[in-house]
């Protein structure tokens, strides 16, 4: 069995031979020397590659990885490029996923650099381009989107049927997610907001960052029933750990490891897990402070100092200690769904034992 680093290695050249074909095609035709009259050498694919090689924790193939390893995938003498290109499918449709939140988050930068709008945005501006800069910014982030989400299905569609089907499932599910997120940031709150911030964070973050590669790499082993429920009871606990961190990492993360502004999540009114935690804590304590810049946060109508205020509030409400025991508690039904497993395979256990670990107390 190879390493998991060799397994990642693949995909990352995979990923730049199938941009660099994607760059060859989009100009196909062309006259030689054109160049976008705005964006100029900075086009469509080339914010795609940015996008996509530019970091990321590759969470999503590892993921597959050990699930076809977990799967006896090895073992059988299943093809070992398959969970090499759907990890490279993965990563491609996890860019579509964050061009998209950027432009309906109104994040300014994603991992340390300008988000694909904001650079669209800037060029427009910078080549003096009629109309507005925002809207211009914004429609090319999802003409990339729609770009990174073509390239991934052309890569899945060259995989079996049982594949194909999870992935058409998983790309729908992401969408869903996306969709409720909006309209849960128009909600604006309510009683039962943390149900459907729930909705939001385990089709977004916990399905298609975990439970779901993981699944796409054991079918891709011919898994068994046995197989993909264990896997799949794991996915779903770590896959609450990933969201749960997420939100943490978007209120109290270092700006300097996750290339994201302090308190970004608050500043943005993000419909959190935590937010509607902490205005449930603030109403329950009668914490009429705690309430009243919450609201304003959740509005987007915060004034200066508001989102520190939130961000100290929901520390002493106990919602940053109580999401910690979530995370360490969802951490260790996970490791409990796969240890002992008669249907998986050692070394698979192994390698999700250690994901499981990187996934949870990851601090990006």
């Amino acid at each position: 069995m190879r390493p998991a680093a060799a397994v990642l290695a693949d995909v990352e050249d995979l990923l730049r031979l199938r941009l660099e074909r994607l760059q060859a095609e989009w100009h196909h035709g062309e006259a030689d020397g054109t160049t976008d009259p705005v964006l100029g050498d900075a086009d469509l694919p080339g914010l795609l590659e940015s996008l996509v090689l530019g970091g990321g924790k590759r969470f999503r193939p590892l993921l597959c990885h050990w699930g076809w390893v977990a799967a006896g995938g090895p073992q059988r003498g299943e093809d070992p490029s398959v969970p090499v290109r759907l990890g490279a499918a993965l990563e491609l449709l996890h860019a579509f996923g964050l061009a998209q939140d950027d432009v309906m988050d109104g994040s300014e930068t994603r991992r340390g650099a300008p988000a694909v709008h904001v650079t669209a945005r800037t060029h427009h501006a910078d080549a003096g381009g009629r109309d507005d800069s925002q809207r211009y910014g914004e429609s090319v982030a999802t003409l990339v989107g729609d770009l990174a989400h073509a390239e991934a299905d052309a890569i899945v569609a060259e995989l079996p049927q049982a594949v194909r089907h999870l992935w058409w499932r998983t790309s729908l599910e992401l969408v869903r997610g996306q969709a409720h997120d909006l309209s849960e940031a128009a909600a604006g709150g309510g009683p039962d907001a943390e149900a459907r911030a729930w909705e939001v964070a385990r089709a977004k973050s916990g399905g298609y960052t975990v439970q779901r590669p993981l699944e796409l790499g054991a079918t891709a082993a011919g898994a068994d029933a046995g197989v993909l429920r264990a896997l799949g009871t794991y996915g779903r606990h770590l896959g609450e750990a990933f969201a749960l961190r997420d939100d943490l990492l978007g209120v109290w993360g270092d700006p300097a490891v996750t290339g994201k502004p302090a308190h970004d999540d608050l500043r943005s009114g993000k419909a959190t897990v935590l937010l509607a935690r902490a205005e449930a804590h603030a109403r329950a304590q009668q914490d009429e402070a705690a309430q009243r810049v919450l609201t304003r946060v959740r509005a987007q109508q915060h004034e200066p100092g508001d989102v520190e205020a939130a961000a100290a509030a929901m520390d002493r409400l106990g919602v940053r200690a109580g999401a910690e025991e979530q995370v360490r508690a969802s951490h260790a039904a996970a490791l409990a769904a796969v240890e002992g497993c008669e249907h998986l395979d050692a070394a698979g256990v192994q390698g999700l034992r250690w994901a499981a670990d990187a996934v949870a107390w990851r601090q990006k």
